[in-house]
């Protein structure tokens, strides 16, 4: 006996809820991977300058000292920033790409807006806190330089 639901589209392929379940985990994944790595620019590159204007220079050597992994990280910042930006720029292509019609016909729509408010909130996030380590790394100081002189 066919399903005459409107919201079942008999004509989409049927996926098993393993693939449903791979489907939504991969999206968390990748939302989660892009805020941890956006968050590293933020701590090799914004937070040094930040306490540096704030506190001053032995502010940053204390803080250096407590945690001298910040050391190679800022060496490697270019690394860092590309890594993270091409991080979040494939969580961007995974949460706006086209969706197919599969997962939501299949569960009536449930679950799928949640699973995306989710994708999209983690990807505006990394994209904040990666400009603001983008303008703390490249930005901030040419601009100081600019009011100073």
């Amino acid at each position: 006996m066919q399903n005459a639901s409107p919201q079942c589209d008999q004509s989409a392929p049927q996926a098993s809820s393993d693939t449903l379940a791979r489907g939504g985990i991969a999206h968390r994944v990748t939302g989660v991977l892009s805020l941890f790595t956006s968050t590293g620019t933020l701590l090799c590159c914004a937070l040094p300058a930040a306490l540096g204007a704030i506190a001053g220079g032995a502010a940053v050597s204390s803080m250096v000292s407590a945690f001298p992994w910040l050391v190679p990280l800022s060496r490697h910042k270019i690394w860092l920033f590309i890594g993270a930006g091409i991080m979040i720029v494939f969580t961007g292509f995974i949460t706006y790409r086209p969706k197919g019609q599969v997962a939501c016909s299949i569960t009536g729509g449930r679950g799928c807006e949640d699973a995306g408010r989710f994708a999209k909130v983690m990807f505006w996030v990394s994209l904040s806190v990666y400009a603001i380590g983008a303008f703390m790394a490249y930005a901030i100081v040419p601009i100081l330089r600019l009011f100073s002189s």
